[in-house]
C-alpha cells in the first residue's frame, strides 16, 4: 500500500469491554482487535524499519503483549494507542539493532538535533492532484521514508493514520509541545524534498520541450 493512500477506518471494537474480557482471561475478542488495528501496526512498522519481516514480528509481539499483559494496562487512553507505542518502541529496538538509529539521551537532545530544511521552492500543487500523478506519489513516499526515524514517526501517526495530536504524543511518549516539533519539522522536510523534485521535473520538460 502506498505511503499516501487513505487508510481505512477500522471495524468498530469496544476496546474497554476487551480489555476487560482479556483481563479475566477470555481472548475472544482478541481477533477482532487484530482485524481492526493488525494492517495499521504492521503499515507502521513496515515504514520504519523497511523490513516487512521485522513488521510482521514486530505485529506479533505487540499483540502478545496485548494478550499476555492486559492486567498492566490501565486502559486510561485507547488500546490501539498502546499498541502504536509498543509498535514504535518495537520498531525502533530493530533499527538500534541493525545500527541505523543512534540512540539519544533523551528527547530534547533529539529534537535539537534534527534536521531543519535548507531549501524552499514553491510549488503549487493540491494534495489531490499530487495522490493523482503517479510519479509525484513515489517521490512523497520516498520522501517519507527518507524522513528520519522520529519525524517519520511524528508524521506518520499525526497525518496518515489520524491520531490526534494527543494520541500521537502519547503512542511515541513525548510531550504534545514535542510532538508539534518534530510533526512541524517532518512536514517542512517533506516540502523541502518535494519542492526540489517539481523543479527537477520543470526543468526536465523545459529540457525536453
Amino acid at each position: 500500500m502506498s505511503a499516501t493512500t487513505p487508510a481505512a477506518g477500522p471495524s468498530q471494537v469496544d476496546e474497554r469491554a476487551c480489555l476487560e474480557s482479556m483481563r479475566r482471561g477470555d481472548p475472544a475478542c482478541l481477533g477482532d482487535f487484530f482485524e481492526a488495528w493488525g494492517d495499521r501496526i504492521y503499515r507502521l512498522s513496515l515504514r520504519l524499519t523497511g523490513d516487512p519481516a521485522a513488521a510482521e514480528d514486530v505485529v506479533q509481539e505487540a499483540f502478545l503483549k496485548l494478550m499476555t499483559g492486559a492486567e498492566t494496562i490501565e486502559g486510561r487512553s485507547r488500546l490501539a494507542t498502546w499498541l502504536y507505542r509498543v509498535a514504535y518502541n518495537a520498531s525502533m529496538d530493530r533499527l538500534r539493532d541493525q545500527r541505523r538509529v543512534v540512540p539519544v539521551p533523551d528527547e530534547a537532545g533529539e529534537d535539537a538535533t534534527l534536521p531543519m530544511p535548507s531549501l524552499f521552492v514553491d510549488f503549487r500543487l493540491s494534495p489531490e492532484a499530487m495522490l493523482k500523478d503517479a510519479e509525484t506519489r513515489r517521490a512523497l513516499d520516498e520522501a517519507i521514508a527518507s524522513l528520519p526515524p522520529s519525524l517519520r514517526a511524528a508524521f506518520l501517526l499525526r497525518d496518515v493514520e489520524g491520531l490526534t495530536t494527543a494520541e500521537a504524543a502519547e503512542a511515541l511518549s513525548l510531550t504534545e509541545t514535542n510532538l508539534k516539533v518534530r510533526l512541524h519539522r517532518a512536514r517542512l522536510l517533506l516540502r523541502e524534498r518535494l519542492s526540489a523534485f517539481v523543479a527537477g521535473r520543470g526543468e526536465r520538460r523545459e529540457g525536453g520541450a
